[in-house]
């Protein structure tokens, strides 16, 4: 192993530049996809935030009796979907109507009859609040026999559920762009580092070393250029947050990476040095065998 770590560190003083663009390919690929990380998980904690607002309105008809109203409620409460049931009376609707529609509180002050109905405000679990659970909810709140009607804002909810998808969409392609174009590069320098040492390796297949150590080295390198782009792109990432945090004032409450996550960067720019020395170092070999080969007949 401390032959490995040698070899490899070797090979960054061999050839610095290329050793250098690696790591700068590495982070920068890195760090796109870091800023689109951010970005999401910012909008996730804004769609959650939206998400708490998800809720399904069930009106009463009117005269229906306090104890059929208090049993459904138990009953409904029970859902495994229903976070909590609240049962708002005629006279507390209409007083959150004149507290909250302003420009209509005139028009109910000078109502005789109270034409709001009573209802039950339903709120649903976390991962519940998507089209598909929430209209499922409404359905089986028509079943009851009192229940008058029933809304929930379905239009605006499937383009939550839109936006949600989206978002987890756009983050995957962009990601596995970055990553291959990144994986590309360390290949390339990969090889022309294969083609610097070609004389090495091939005199090492002649004393009978195996493939895989001859592979070691470069593997290792490939790793140590990921870990070192992750690291590189963790930084960079944190001082655009830091940056764009100062200059807007009114996203004080923006989330930065959890350790784990900074720590997934990292350890995916690893899998992309590994990938990428992998396959480079793999094709090289396979092509000295075939010469080996042709040359041997």
């Amino acid at each position: 192993m401390r032959l490995l770590f040698r070899e490899a560190l070797l090979s960054f003083r061999r050839a610095p530049v290329l050793s250098g663009l690696s790591i700068t390919t590495i982070a920068f690929s890195l760090f796109t996809i870091g800023l689109f990380g951010l970005v999401a998980i910012n909008l996730q904690r804004a769609l959650e935030g939206l998400e708490e607002r998800v809720e399904i309105v069930a009106f009463i008809m009117r005269g229906t009796p306090a104890e059929s109203i208090a049993q459904a409620s138990q009953d409904i409460a029970a859902f495994p979907e229903v976070q909590d049931v609240g049962y708002v009376s005629e006279e507390q609707a209409l007083a959150r109507a004149r507290r909250e529609l302003v420009e209509f509180r005139d028009a109910y002050r000078d109502l005789q009859v109270n034409p709001l109905p009573p209802s039950l405000e339903l709120r649903l679990r976390p991962g519940f609040r998507d089209a598909a659970h929430v209209g499922a909810v409404a359905e089986r709140l028509r079943g009851f026999s009192f229940i008058e009607d029933v809304r929930y804002g379905r239009e605006w909810i499937q383009r939550l559920d839109h936006l949600r998808n989206l978002t987890g969409v756009l983050g995957l392609v962009i990601g596995l762009v970055f990553a291959t174009v990144a994986m590309v590069i360390i290949g390339v320098t990969i090889r022309l580092t294969l083609l610097q040492r070609a004389r090495e390796i091939h005199i090492m297949r002649l004393v009978g070393a195996t493939n895989w150590f001859i592979r070691g080295p470069f593997l290792l390198e490939g790793a140590l250029k990921g870990i070192l782009g992750g690291l590189l792109a963790v930084a960079l990432c944190y001082g655009g947050f830091l940056v764009f945090r100062r200059s807007a004032e009114s996203f004080n409450g923006l989330l930065f990476f959890e350790p784990w996550q900074a720590a997934v960067i990292i350890g995916f720019g690893m899998l992309m040095g590994l990938g990428g020395s992998l396959l480079s170092v793999g094709r090289h070999l396979r092509r000295m065998g075939g010469r080996a080969d042709r040359r041997a007949s």
